[in-house]
């Protein structure tokens, strides 16, 4: 990925946004994880794990031909957390939950906010792989939601 190329798209999707979030850049989210991005509520910033964001994109669309087009749908994501009007009183209420089943349906809610918010910043972009990508963002966090058949 070439950086002036990434710097051009976080500048795109700041302007689209209209955010003013701090964007970073590493490696490797810490941990191992494969996160692609990171928001942190309390320093208005955005980390971008852009090896993370090669392999997930290997992962899920057997190559990095579309390896930017990725980048920018999760930075979109990222920056749609910073949108998030309601992020503070979610994380307060998921902070202070205590029964497991609503904990999960919170978590979900943060990252559906999320996505909702970014769409508009990246109509640009295929729907189909867009579609993609949030369906395998949000799969866990389902899976996780949905009753247990036998």
């Amino acid at each position: 990925m070439n950086k002036s190329v990434l710097n051009r798209t976080v500048s795109e999707l700041l302007r689209r946004s209209g955010s003013e979030v701090t964007v970073k850049f590493q490696s490797y989210f810490p941990g191992g994880r494969l996160i692609g991005g990171k928001y942190v509520m309390n320093t208005h910033s955005v980390t971008m794990y852009t090896e993370v964001i090669k392999q997930q994109c290997l992962q899920l669309f057997g190559s990095l031909d579309l390896v930017n087009e990725y980048f920018a749908v999760v930075f979109a994501h990222e920056l749609g957390h910073a949108a998030d009007t309601n992020l503070p009183k979610l994380c307060d209420e998921l902070d202070s939950c205590a029964d497991d089943a609503k904990r999960k349906e919170i978590a979900l809610q943060i990252e559906e906010n999320a996505w909702n918010n970014a769409m508009s910043w990246i109509m640009d972009i295929d729907p189909a792989m867009i579609s993609i990508i949030v369906d395998q963002s949000l799969e866990a966090y389902r899976e996780e939601l949905a009753p247990v058949t036998a």
